[in-house]
């Protein structure tokens, strides 16, 4: 009887054990966790399947992490933001003005969404044919416009650029993704298409393949339109010369930098650990071999220029390697 009930004791203390233990000392709980990327092309999609697939993360016996695409930045933001995924891909520019209210034709707050890290800079890129005529975005009134697809953050941004200038309204816009634009523009679907990522993009390498293109210079008519004092978490940025066949000239641009993002409510453990594992040497290198913007990823740019709140698991890894 004394056995009996010394083994009700030690099950009724385990079990108080597991309630009142705090979420990010219980990784146990945590088996696995949703890394949303993005469309399949875009690198987005690449960070997450890079991230899922470094041995160093697949060898944190706590945690599981599964990459699944999404429509990108926007979709991410509000499914992270939901709990329905764990971690995502968003850029600043939205997780900013989402956590403010200040999205176009959504009030809501996405104040669940914290940063993890700063990863690269995504420029914007308008590819038309060379020879076309289309010499500024001014000049796409009355055409076909690849302009991405819905909940993507190339979407987004390209409304919001189109909108200020004025145009949105005038192009004909065709909503798909980075592979299914390239191959609507080799076949002359499309008179142009806009794209939101880090160079060299496939999309557009595959475009240069298949005929002459060239980018537009989207700097000057930002500059000129006011666009970087009313949006000011967008930063100019030059797509040099030879990035793609064809195009000789450097081209200026603008971008807006990509977070890796948690819901608040993951374990604190999780998100340190997580980093951890990638902004090392070893892992570093491994993203690094995913796609070329990936190798600007460094340690010491990781905390850098992040605009909205960070997670506390994030806190504690950036201030333990000096850069908070």
């Amino acid at each position: 009887m004394a056995k009996k009930t010394f083994h009700l004791a030690l099950i009724i203390c385990t079990g108080l054990l597991l309630i009142f233990t705090p979420a990010h000392q219980a990784l146990a709980l945590t088996k696995k966790v949703i890394f949303r990327g993005g469309p399949a092309g875009g690198t987005f999609q690449r960070v997450a399947d890079a991230i899922e697939s470094y041995p160093g993360v697949k060898g944190i016996s706590t945690v599981s992490v599964t990459a699944q695409p999404s429509a990108g930045s926007m979709e991410n933001l509000a499914e992270v933001h939901a709990g329905q995924a764990d971690f995502g891909l968003v850029y600043s520019g939205h997780a900013y003005l989402g956590r403010n209210g200040l999205l176009q034709d959504d009030g809501k707050r996405y104040d669940k969404v914290l940063a993890v890290a700063s990863l690269y800079g995504a420029p914007a890129q308008l590819v038309v044919r060379k020879g076309s005529g289309i010499r500024r975005v001014k000049d796409l009134k009355g055409k076909r416009v690849g302009v991405g697809s819905p909940g993507s953050g190339a979407f987004a941004n390209c409304e919001l650029f189109f909108r200020h200038l004025g145009i949105w309204d005038a192009i004909i816009p065709s909503h798909i993704g980075y592979n299914e634009v390239a191959i609507a523009f080799a076949n002359k679907q499309l008179d142009a298409f806009w794209l939101f990522t880090a160079f060299p993009s496939s999309a557009v390498t595959l475009a240069a393949r298949t005929g002459k293109i060239d980018l537009l210079n989207l700097d000057a008519e930002a500059r000129a339109s006011g666009f970087y004092k009313k949006y000011p978490y967008f930063t100019a940025r030059t797509v040099p010369k030879g990035t793609y066949r064809g195009v000789s000239h450097n081209t200026p641009s603008f971008q807006d930098s990509t977070l890796w993002v948690a819901n608040a409510e993951v374990p604190d453990e999780v998100v340190y650990r997580l980093l951890s594992n990638i902004y090392n040497k070893k892992g570093l290198r491994h993203m690094g071999k995913y796609s070329p913007a990936l190798k600007s990823m460094t340690l010491r740019s990781g905390a850098k220029g992040i605009i909205i709140p960070m997670h506390p698991g994030a806190i504690k890894f950036w201030k333990e390697k000096g850069y908070l």
